[in-house]
C-alpha cells in the first residue's frame, strides 16, 4: 500500500482568500491558487489543473504498462486532459468531465489492439477510478 499526501492553506476567505499547495514530493511548495489563478488568469494553480495532471499521468503510465505486458518496448505516449468545471444547479461548481486526448507512436501494434489497451487504461487507471469513488471526510475544527 502506498500513501501520498499534499497540504492546502488557505488564508481569509472568498476572492480575496489566497491560498498555498504543497506535495510530500516537494514538487509542488506552497504554490500559490487562489480565485484569480482558478476562475482568471492570474499565475497559480487550481484544483482542476492538479486533477488533469493527475489524471493524465495516471492514465498515461497505466497505458504504459499495459503495452509492456503486450510486449511492446518502445513508443511514445502523450497525454492531454482537459477537467471541466462548471456552475451546478445549486449554486456551486462541480467537475463534470475529463476529456483524455492521447497522441501515441507504437512501432508495430494495430489500431485494434491499441484501442482495446487504450480503453482499458482509461477504465483502470486509479485516477479514472477516484473521479467515481466514494469520498470520506476526517476534519478537526479548532
Amino acid at each position: 500500500m502506498t500513501t501520498r499526501t499534499a497540504t492546502a492553506r488557505y488564508t481569509g476567505f472568498g476572492k480575496e482568500g489566497r491560498g498555498a499547495v504543497t506535495t510530500q514530493s516537494g514538487v509542488l511548495t506552497d504554490q500559490y491558487y487562489g480565485f484569480n489563478s482558478r476562475f482568471e488568469d492570474e499565475k497559480g494553480t487550481n484544483p482542476e489543473e492538479l486533477v488533469a495532471a493527475a489524471h493524465a499521468g495516471c492514465f498515461t503510465m497505466a497505458l504504459s504498462f499495459a503495452l509492456a505486458r503486450a510486449g511492446f518496448s518502445e513508443g511514445t505516449l502523450e497525454t492531454k486532459a482537459a477537467v471541466k468545471l462548471e456552475q451546478d444547479g445549486e449554486g456551486g461548481f462541480t467537475i463534470t468531465r475529463s476529456d483524455l486526448t492521447l497522441n501515441a507512436e507504437i512501432p508495430g501494434i494495430s489500431q485494434d489492439q491499441f484501442a482495446e489497451l487504450a480503453k482499458g487504461a482509461e477504465k483502470n487507471c486509479p485516477v479514472s477510478k477516484l473521479l467515481k469513488a466514494e469520498i470520506t471526510l476526517d476534519f478537526t475544527l479548532r
